[in-house]
C-alpha cells in the first residue's frame, strides 16, 4: 500500500574525512513521491527470479535404469500388487513430479522498474540509510584507503553500494580496484541502479553528483 507523498528531503554532505560541508535538498517528486513497498516486492522478485540458473533436474521413473518387469506375479502371492523397480516408491526408483529445467525470467513492465529503482533510493533516503559525499576520489589504487573511509563514515561493519556519477566515470575504475577486496562492497555508475541493487546493501554512499543524476531522471535500470 503507498504511503502519503513525502515533504522534501533536506540531507547533509559530508567529505572524506566525515566533516559537514553543507547540504543537499532533494525533491521526494523527483524519486516517485511515496514509497509503495507492494511494487518494491514485486520487482525485487523479478530480479531474484531472473537470476535463476533453472538447470535443476530429476530423472522421472521412465529414466532410470532398471528392469521394466514386474517384482512379482500379480496375484497369488498375497502380497499388495507391485509394479517394476523403477517406481517412485522404491529405493533406487525415479522421482515422482520431481523439478525439471525451466526458464524463470519474466520481466514486469519498464515505467514499473524504474518507478521501482527510485522508489527505493527515496526509501533509502527516508531511512538516513545513505552517505552523500562531496567528492570521491583517489590518487592511487589501495584498499586501505577506501576501508579508512568507511571506517570514517562509520559504515565499516555495513553492506555498502558506491554509486557514482557520468562525471565520476575516471574515478570509477580506481575506486572499484580499491573496494573489490571489501566483502560486501559494490561500485557502480548511477546509470546502472535498479531497485534490487539499492535495497540489497545496508547502506548507500553517493557522490554529490550522482544524487542530483539520480533525481534528474537518470538511465535507470
Amino acid at each position: 500500500m503507498a504511503t502519503e507523498t513525502t515533504p522534501p528531503l533536506s540531507l547533509p554532505v559530508v567529505n572524506a574525512q566525515g566533516h559537514s560541508v553543507g547540504s543537499v535538498d532533494i525533491d521526494p517528486a523527483d524519486l516517485g513521491g511515496k514509497v509503495n513497498k507492494q511494487l518494491l516486492h514485486d520487482v525485487v522478485l523479478m530480479y531474484l527470479a531472473n537470476q535463476r540458473a533453472g538447470t535443476h533436474s530429476t530423472l522421472r521413473r521412465g529414466e532410470v535404469s532398471g528392469s521394466t518387469k514386474k517384482i512379482f506375479r500379480q496375484k497369488g502371492t498375497g502380497n499388495a500388487r507391485a509394479g517394476s523397480k523403477r517406481t517412485n516408491k522404491r529405493r533406487g526408483g525415479g522421482t515422482a513430479k520431481g523439478p525439471k529445467p525451466r526458464d524463470y525470467e519474466y520481466h514486469l513492465p519498464k515505467k514499473a522498474v524504474r518507478l521501482a529503482a527510485q522508489m527505493a533510493l527515496l526509501s533509502k533516503l527516508q531511512d538516513q540509510e545513505t552517505v552523500i559525499i562531496d567528492d570521491l576520489k583517489l590518487p592511487e589504487v589501495k584498499t586501505k584507503v577506501v576501508a579508512d573511509i568507511l571506517k570514517t563514515l562509520q559504515i565499516a561493519d555495513k553492506t555498502c553500494l558506491i554509486g557514482l556519477a557520468a562525471s565520476d566515470i575516471d574515478a570509477k575504475r580506481t575506486i572499484y580496484m580499491s573496494a573489490r577486496n571489501i566483502r560486501g562492497m559494490a561500485v557502480l555508475p548511477a546509470s546502472q541502479f535498479n531497485a534490487y541493487e539499492v535495497l540489497r546493501p545496508k547502506r548507500l554512499v553517493l557522490t554529490k553528483a550522482a544524487l542530483q543524476e539520480l533525481c534528474k531522471n537518470a538511465k535507470w535500470k
